[in-house]
């Protein structure tokens, strides 16, 4: 189905010219708007876990719930992403989140907070989100032309970017002025503020052959094989993939234990974090704009393949930065924040102009569960070992790593050329097979 049929059987969105830019991103902004709010809420929270524990065993329980729901779910939520009205999912995402956040805005008023409160309320807010990302991924690809994708993910890894850098320093000074539950009111008010462009704006949906419950439409579960299928037929992506999943077991405790690294070496506090946290969002914000306006080679992977290997030098500088030059460690997260946003954006630009529109949900969703699924073994590891050796080990080893993962990847031709050997290329090489027959 094509771009055009799509957007003529659902809605008048035009997908060409400049037409398209106004619905985009208005529901863009205010998706934005609310991830400002909610990366504040997860600097308190995750800040009041490292004060009240000082332990990365509870702080790796929590990544895990941050991440489990995607992996053992992110299939099946795709399959049903595609089944479903995009916008509706959207605002059901963001309304159930909002729920979220004011229960646990009232269990800290209340003074009955506990660890496994904070636990409940971040999966179940993960959980939402595995709706929400599959339905803006596959909107983004619908509602923006093909030849201005890679922008837009420059552009949103630029948002990523600005979320690091208001995030955490505004993290610190709402938590001197307000009470957690303050926070976490602001961010159910920007969650609010979200849906209004979704209730407004209309969203192209793809017309299936067969409706959902219709004698000729496929089943969730057949859904959720054929997205497995995808990906399984096309070795580019399977081997990016299992090089991703590598990756997030490396760079995982990474992000998570930034809290110890800060308040264990470096002898600071939340001030400090957020300085270091907003290195990171600056270095995106630069990185996101520079594919923004630059677009990447012509050639995305090696673009995405040259930053990967150079971020992982600056993991390793963090690692080997001693505990009285915080502003050297400063400086290599901002380097890492920006090589990080020219190694995703081309990767997501490429699926998003190369996978069927009908098949985004499964198809982004399996992605982000192969991806995902190394993240909580990597905790349930790296917490009980960073108890024992420290924190920076773990940076100095994975940056060195992350670097020859990166290298090495220029020697697999199935990566190399994912983009010239797409999926259609390789069913169209297995049906003009001959058959072997004795």
């Amino acid at each position: 189905m094509s771009r055009e049929q799509i957007a003529a059987t659902s809605s008048p969105v035009n997908g060409t010219g400049t037409h398209w830019k106004v619905p985009f991103f208005s529901i863009w902004s205010g998706q934005a708007l609310s991830l400002v709010a909610s990366r504040v809420m997860e600097f308190a929270i995750i800040w009041w876990m490292t004060q009240e524990t000082g332990s990365a065993t509870v702080l790796a329980t929590g990544a895990l719930m941050w991440s489990v729901p995607q992996v053992l779910l992110g299939p099946l939520i795709g399959a049903y992403v595609d089944r479903w009205n995009r916008r509706l999912v959207m605002i059901a995402s963001d309304a159930f989140t909002a729920l979220g956040a004011l229960a646990l805005a009232f269990l800290f008023w209340s003074g009955d907070i506990r660890i496994w409160h904070i636990y409940v309320a971040v999966f179940l807010r993960t959980l939402s989100g595995a709706f929400q990302w599959p339905a803006m991924q596959g909107t983004t690809a619908l509602m923006v032309p093909d030849e201005h994708l890679t922008r837009v993910a420059g552009l949103n890894q630029t948002m990523q970017g600005a979320l690091n850098i208001v995030g955490p320093p505004l993290g610190a000074a709402l938590l001197a002025v307000l009470p957690l539950q303050g926070v976490l009111l602001l961010d159910v008010a920007t969650m609010v503020l979200a849906v209004v462009p979704l209730c407004i704006v209309r969203i192209p949906q793809v017309t299936r052959s067969g409706a959902a419950g219709s004698a000729g439409a496929p089943s969730v579960w057949t859904d959720v094989r054929e997205g497995f299928r995808y990906v399984w037929g096309w070795p580019g992506l399977l081997a990016i993939l299992m090089m991703a999943m590598l990756l997030n077991f490396i760079s995982g405790p990474a992000f998570t234990f930034l809290p110890l690294l800060v308040a264990n070496h470096f002898g600071g506090g939340a001030i400090e974090l957020g300085w270091l946290e907003a290195a990171w969002g600056v270095g995106l914000l630069v990185g996101g704009l520079l594919l923004s306006t630059w677009g990447g080679f012509r050639h995305r992977v090696i673009t995405a393949l040259s930053a990967l290997a150079l971020s992982g030098l600056a993991m390793t500088v963090v690692g080997l930065a001693p505990a009285h030059l915080l502003w050297l460690a400063v400086g290599a997260w901002f380097a890492s924040g920006a090589l990080n946003a020219l190694t995703n954006g081309p990767f997501m630009a490429l699926l998003q102009s190369s996978v069927a529109p009908e098949k985004h949900g499964r198809v982004f969703s399996v992605v982000n569960s192969l991806c995902s699924a190394a993240f909580p073994i990597s905790m349930l590891v790296a917490g009980p070992l960073v108890d024992v050796i420290g924190v920076q080990p773990w940076y100095l080893a994975g940056g060195l790593l992350t670097t020859l993962i990166g290298l090495g990847a220029f020697a697999v031709p199935a990566i190399v050329n994912v983009e010239q050997n797409g999926y259609s290329a390789h069913v169209q090489a297995a049906a003009q097979a001959p058959s072997s027959e004795p």
